[in-house]
């Protein structure tokens, strides 16, 4: 049974519900003043179904195309190359689009102008990240340098793109190896599921050819570690963030968090941070 509407909720979407799908749910469904999960797409209907049954109240479960019909907000937590079927609907009725496949987005700017033309908006969260705030304050200076360094436990990398077709083998390293180096541009292609974090800071600051990126396979790490180094007009800082990974090794477990921050923060009373 559909949740009762509450005309005044913003009507929260979710495509895909796989770890951070399923954490943002459960957080909603647990409640959060303002929101209401009404909707969610995903590719098995059935399976979906039986999970959202334990759920208080149950969202409808539609199309990508259906979507903008029940939801207000969708969080995008799908495989990045459905990214323009999800987002192109909800941006063409003026909704508003999280995404998590931000490296997606390099590929599909075209998603900005059809937002930009039809009163929606491309929401991108903080993440995995941290100090984007801080960054985004910077860009409206000069920032001379941003570089980002992503350290990973190995079952985090394993299987990404670039790594196959170069013939990477990381399986069994002893020590600490840099298996990346360059942009957030290449790195979206090669890393699709882990370098989503770089391309945010990218777009942040002084966009992703600029921004300079290496990424390092360290067997005796358990958490994913980011470290930012900003150097600009106004401000030179520098950043560490250790993510506890999430049931997906690829995944934080702060990234759903912040997803949720993200929404609370479109119907809060009182906001804190840029």
């Amino acid at each position: 049974m559909n949740q009762k509407h509450d005309k005044h909720a913003l009507r929260v979407g979710i495509a895909g519900l796989g770890t951070v799908g399923k954490t943002v749910a459960k957080a909603i469904d647990a409640g959060i003043d303002g929101l209401e999960l009404a909707a969610v797409s995903v590719r098995d209907a059935s399976a979906a179904a039986a999970w959202l049954a334990d759920l208080n109240c149950t969202p409808r479960i539609v199309s990508f195309d259906e979507m903008p019909l029940y939801a207000d907000v969708v969080i995008e937590c799908a495989p990045s190359q459905l990214l323009p079927k999800i987002a192109e609907p909800m941006l063409r009725a003026g909704k508003t689009v999280v995404p998590l496949s931000v490296g997606a987005l390099l590929d599909h700017m075209d998603l900005v102008e059809i937002a930009r033309e039809h009163g929606g908006q491309i929401s991108v969260p903080t993440g995995a990240l941290l100090g984007l705030d801080a960054v985004t304050a910077a860009a409206k200076g000069t920032i001379r340098s941003a570089r980002m360094v992503t350290r990973k436990p190995v079952t985090g990398l394993l299987g990404a793109p670039f790594l196959e077709e170069n013939n990477i083998r990381i399986d069994d390293i002893k020590t600490p190896m840099r298996i990346f180096a360059g942009t957030p541009r290449d790195a979206a292609k090669g890393f699709p599921a882990n370098l989503n974090v770089s391309v945010a800071l990218s777009l942040a600051g002084i966009g992703p050819d600029d921004t300079e990126l290496e990424i390092w396979a360290d067997p005796a790490l358990t958490r994913n570690t980011h470290t930012i180094e900003i150097d600009s007009d106004s401000a030179r800082f520098t950043m560490t963030i250790e993510n506890i990974p999430s049931a997906n090794p690829k995944t934080g477990l702060i990234t759903a968090l912040s997803v949720v921050a993200l929404l609370e923060k479109m119907r809060a009373p009182l906001r804190v941070g840029t």
